[in-house]
């Protein structure tokens, strides 16, 4: 059982060097999350549409969301492990979340990692990334399987 232990840990440790240095190749470092949540959410925080569902769920606890979201992005990035939370219940019964939204989410991400002069392999690996978190949490939420029978198609 050690033994085991050791291997999982061992391999654990190689899985996260390895990421750090493709995330090192590319540019990004702590320093380069921590600088794309704060701008990021800076950002959504100004935007007409995303602001005030964020501010509406998120009032009073940014600071907390923000510890969360750098622990989130590096434990993505870095392959850490260091995020245990569950992003499709934070997500669930927020007032004024649509659909729509997650591609305007999208878009100012994209502009938030070229404003901060990301490299273009950095802005692929973030979006790439992005956008299938993006995918998962529409599934999650807005997903109804009984809209793909054409039966309950032509009922409504």
């Amino acid at each position: 059982m050690t033994m085991e232990l050791t291997g999982r840990a061992a391999h654990r440790a190689e899985i996260t060097a390895r990421a750090q240095a493709e995330m090192a190749a590319m540019g990004v470092d702590a320093a380069f999350i921590d600088l794309l949540v704060e701008t990021f959410y800076g950002h959504i925080r100004q935007h007409p549409e995303l602001g005030p569902v964020f501010d509406g769920r998120l009032a009073g606890r940014w600071p907390d969301h923000m510890v969360k979201m750098k622990a989130f992005w590096s434990s993505v990035a870095f392959k850490t492990g260091a995020y245990g939370g569950k992003p499709v219940m934070a997500h669930q019964n927020v007032d004024g979340m649509a659909e729509h939204l997650f591609l305007q989410w999208l878009q100012l991400f994209s502009a938030t990692l070229v404003e901060m002069g990301a490299s273009e392999q950095a802005h692929g690996w973030f979006m790439a990334s992005a956008e299938r978190i993006a995918k998962s949490l529409v599934l999650s939420l807005f997903y109804n399987p009984a809209l793909d029978d054409p039966r309950m198609r032509s009922q409504s």
